[in-house]
């Protein structure tokens, strides 16, 4: 399968929850054309043809409105650093984008630092980033914080969550020291070890990479969504909404919300369609309203 005939359909929805008084949470959609970066709507579908596609969420934090500055700052930092290397020949990519990745989410700390160096009411803020490029049939991603990215595979139906939480708490569970259920009640799941800003002088993103197939899907997501939902949750919703007719990150967040939805809750799902769709131009709306 040519990349020319990979579709891609995406849905975002955002919400600060039923106990929080601001939202500290933040996502985009962007396309890398060889002239700019599109920013793109909420809700689209577009062909994936030699243009990457980049999805990413984020989860402020600190004083005040620091957690929400920091989010909005990450996100806006994205869409004008990647113009700098968006000119690559799909070949290339495999090989440049780690570094280059890891490169983007440095600029964006350094700049979490200095503001929060600089101005008191930005002191101490910090951001988790999980960040995704559609490129062809390869979906690369970086990661840091507790915020996470799952793979859907349609064929079997298994979700595995790529991003690695950098969280001692996340460490146990991968380690099989304690299931998914003591994870979410632990009282120090929320205790980030790497973040972009505050006291962190340096990070390393965990980057990485998958293969797409037709019909895969992808799911981005603060804690918020994790906070609520198990994993065996996200799966059946995401199985069970009509694939692709509805906005599936709608689906979720509601579900969140009917479980109390204590902290602020961003999802993000991104279809892979593969042969599906190619019959039309798609649609792509491109507004600057990133936020609900």
């Amino acid at each position: 399968m040519e990349s020319s005939y990979c579709h891609l359909k995406w849905s975002g929805k955002t919400d600060r929850g039923k106990v929080r008084k601001n939202n500290e949470d933040a996502f985009v959609a962007l396309r890398l054309t060889e002239l700019e970066v599109q920013l793109l709507g909420k809700i689209g579908e577009s062909p994936l043809r030699s243009d990457p596609f980049v999805f990413a969420v984020s989860d402020g934090m600190g004083g005040a409105m620091a957690g929400e500055y920091a989010s909005r700052i990450a996100i806006d930092k994205i869409t004008r650093l990647l113009p700098r290397w968006q000119a690559m020949p799909q070949t290339d990519y495999a090989q440049q984008l780690p570094q280059r990745l890891t490169s983007l989410f440095t600029e964006i700390h350094r700049a979490l630092r200095y503001l929060g160096l600089s101005y008191e009411e930005c002191r101490g803020m910090e951001a988790t980033l999980s960040l995704g490029m559609f490129v062809g049939e390869r979906f690369f991603f970086a990661h840091i914080g507790d915020s996470r990215i799952y793979h859907l595979r349609k064929l079997g139906g298994e979700l595995r969550q790529l991003t690695e939480d950098d969280t001692h708490v996340g460490w146990l569970l991968r380690q099989g020291h304690i299931n998914e259920r003591e994870a979410r009640s632990h009282p120090r799941r929320h205790i980030l070890q790497k973040a972009l800003g505050g006291n962190n002088q340096f990070v390393s993103p965990q980057v990485g990479s998958v293969h797409c197939s037709e019909g895969d899907r992808f799911l981005f997501c603060t804690d918020g969504v994790t906070e609520e939902l198990y994993d065996r949750d996200m799966a059946e919703l995401l199985l069970r909404v009509p694939h692709p007719d509805e906005n599936t990150a709608e689906s979720l967040v509601e579900s969140v919300l009917e479980r109390g939805a204590r902290d602020n809750t961003t999802a993000l799902v991104v279809d892979w369609l593969g042969l599906a769709g190619t019959d039309g131009p798609g649609v792509d709306p491109q507004t600057s309203a990133i936020r609900s």
